[in-house]
């Protein structure tokens, strides 16, 4: 009876923990980010910039991609394009858009393999020119002074080797695409303004959009073709080499996301799979990275965990309902639950009304995704424990994503 009763408490009270800690801390950290000066690089101060851009199978996404590029109010920058052997006419896309955009200084890399997106953003690497540079994914569209957010907040710390912007999704055409809207802005940028702020880190850099220093990133090694989830990987390489990782939300990126729940899945069993990935590479780090960053690591671990402890109790619950007819729940933490769940989402909405162009409407999805969509995730995460330790070496080339367009 007494662990029965632990374990429900876990499986409740850790979210109801972990949302107040993200809510407070992202209060904090839009406080203090109001107070401190910033002046943006102009013309005279930018570095040169590359902006590297991998694709493969982008025909219907390029064109826009480019053109966003080509749109920004950044002085000094060239665009990196690489196609890993892509079947369809990516290729032949790049090339009229160099033809097309001739004010933007545009470098062609084609692949003759599919090796994935980190081994892309490395053969990039070597093309490129600048000693700072920017990596989108090949269906994004960045705000027009997205590279100079990321670009003054890199260059304002000399230990700063990667700086991330904040994603938004960009296609609301149903439901699934409109809860992951909410999960953007009431979650992840949550999440990233917190631990910035509480820990001095972050779990991970978006690869849609990230600024590095060349220095650091050729110190690490480049990108790792060998894992799932290169962004989670260099995020924490970065870390061992004793550089620092920051987040800029003022850098927006609009994105594409998964509109079929299938696709959803497989993308969050990949993100999933990148965590475990990290823990198992990065074991050391509990007793050697400084105390932010260990409390990450451990953050990580208390998640799976808390996976592993819902399904057992949802599956002892099912039993219960089924051959008892008697279900018992704590309705005082499902309440708290709910109402800090609102909380979190409209500090979230509040802080992003503007740049992600949201309608009030978007809030009433809240319940829907408190008590369904969370279930995507949670699912995600139990396959890519059981996969991981099914086969833990996996590798993989690249594939075209589902999103909307």
């Amino acid at each position: 009876m007494w662990f029965n009763n632990l374990n429900t408490a876990f499986v409740v009270g850790y979210p109801i923990f972990v949302s107040i800690i993200w809510i407070t801390g992202c209060l904090f950290s839009s406080l203090y980010r109001r107070r401190q000066p910033r002046t943006l690089l102009d013309a005279q101060t930018q570095p040169f910039v590359s902006i590297l851009v991998p694709a493969h199978n982008e025909a219907d996404t390029l064109d826009a991609a480019v053109r966003s590029l080509a749109s920004l109010n950044y002085a000094r920058y060239e665009l990196v394009l690489i196609d890993d052997c892509s079947t369809d006419d990516t290729l032949a896309i790049m090339n009229r858009l160099k033809a097309t955009w001739t004010n933007v200084p545009m470098t062609i890399v084609a692949l003759p393999t599919n090796q994935g997106k980190a081994n892309a953003l490395n053969q990039g690497l070597k093309a490129a020119k600048g000693d700072y540079l920017v990596g989108i994914d090949a269906d994004s569209l960045l705000a027009p002074d997205a590279v100079t957010q990321l670009v003054t907040t890199l260059t304002s710390q000399p230990d700063f080797g990667a700086v991330t912007g904040k994603p938004v999704v960009r296609n609301r055409s149903n439901l699934l695409g409109r809860l992951q809207l909410l999960e953007y802005i009431g979650v992840i940028d949550l999440i990233k303004k917190a631990q910035a702020y509480l820990t001095g880190s972050i779990t991970t850099v978006s690869g849609v959009i990230v600024a590095f220093r060349r220095e650091a990133l050729e110190q690490v090694g480049g990108w790792n073709p060998a894992v799932m989830t290169e962004d989670i990987d260099i995020t924490w390489r970065m870390y061992r080499h004793h550089w620092r990782v920051a987040y800029e939300p003022r850098a927006i990126c609009w994105i594409l996301v998964p509109e079929r729940l299938r696709g959803l899945i497989k993308q969050r069993q990949r993100w999933s799979r990148g965590g475990l990935e990290v823990l198992v590479t990065n074991w050391r780090g509990f007793y050697r990275n400084p105390w932010g960053q260990r409390f990450l690591l451990l953050e990580t671990v208390v998640s799976n965990l808390w996976a592993i402890s819902t399904a057992l109790s949802i599956l002892a619950y099912t039993i219960k309902l089924w051959y008892l007819h008697g279900l018992s729940l704590d309705g005082n933490l499902l309440v708290i639950l709910l109402c800090l769940s609102g909380i979190q989402f409209t500090v979230g909405f509040v802080s992003s009304q503007m740049t992600a162009k949201l309608a009030g409407p978007e809030l009433l999805l809240v319940p829907i995704y408190v008590l369904y969509y969370w279930m995507v995730n949670l699912v995600s995460c139990l396959s890519a424990i059981a996969s991981y330790f099914v086969s833990p070496q996996r590798k993989g080339t690249w594939r075209s994503p589902d999103r909307g367009l």
